[in-house]
């Protein structure tokens, strides 16, 4: 069996608070492999995001070990740790955090520009992701112009340009209707069996799990299997 894209063991986040130290996470660990989908569910507070930020490397835990695609991240520099975010780990929020002033390609094109593909590669690329996306009329509309799902599906979309190993969603159907929130997943849920990419995804929705195939929660600073 190959080893898994992400692998986080012994995972600790102490935060500093007017109350003293908040311990969120206490010793996490997880693996996530290719074409997986695995469910990271929790009340607020559980430490779902902080465990996300960190597998991120958008923030330093306080202690553990993180292993992207076979690399152990622990000692990269911030430059390296940054090249890491841009080529091999894809995201998507809540907030779509979409560009306004631009087309829904131009937004899915931009991560590849800025890591170097040519404009009219960077382009093709974000037309056939909308496109699988159910999005090729709406390729030249701005975010105001689309629907809640719409501009979900455009971030979806711009967290994959780059062929990511490893893609990371922190509420991506928080902010959306039920019957909205069961078509986005539908379609991550496909993209992830068809680029093989790993898939940790936070949500509150218990009745998106069936889309995924473990779903763990965090307790007590732990990671479990929901129960």
């Amino acid at each position: 069996m190959s080893e898994p894209v992400l692998a986080v063991a012994g995972l600790r986040r102490v935060y500093a608070t007017g109350q003293g130290p908040l311990e969120v996470l206490k010793g996490a660990d997880l693996t996530v492999s290719a074409g997986e989908i695995v469910g990271l569910v929790g009340p607020s507070g559980s430490g779902k995001s902080s465990l996300l930020h960190a597998a991120g490397l958008l923030e330093h835990p306080t202690a553990g070990k993180i292993v992207i695609d076979g690399q152990d991240c622990g000692s990269l520099d911030d430059r390296a740790r940054t090249r890491i975010r841009l080529s091999t780990i894809g995201f998507v929020y809540q907030f779509h955090h979409l560009l306004p002033e631009f087309s829904a390609r131009d937004n899915v094109a931009l991560p590849a520009l800025i890591a170097g593909s040519r404009r009219r590669d960077a382009q093709g690329r974000a037309e056939a992701l909308l496109s699988q996306l159910g999005l090729a009329a709406r390729l030249d509309h701005q975010p105001a112009q689309l629907s809640g799902g719409e501009q979900q599906r455009v971030a979806v979309a711009r967290a994959l340009i780059n062929a990511p190993r490893l893609l990371l969603a922190d509420e991506p159907t928080g902010n959306l209707d039920p019957a909205t929130s069961e078509a986005v997943f539908e379609n991550v849920r496909d993209l992830v069996r068809q680029t093989g990419v790993a898939a940790l995804i936070a949500t509150h929705n218990l009745a998106m799990t069936r889309h995924m195939d473990r779903v763990l929660t965090v307790r007590d600073g732990r990671v479990v299997p929901l129960d």
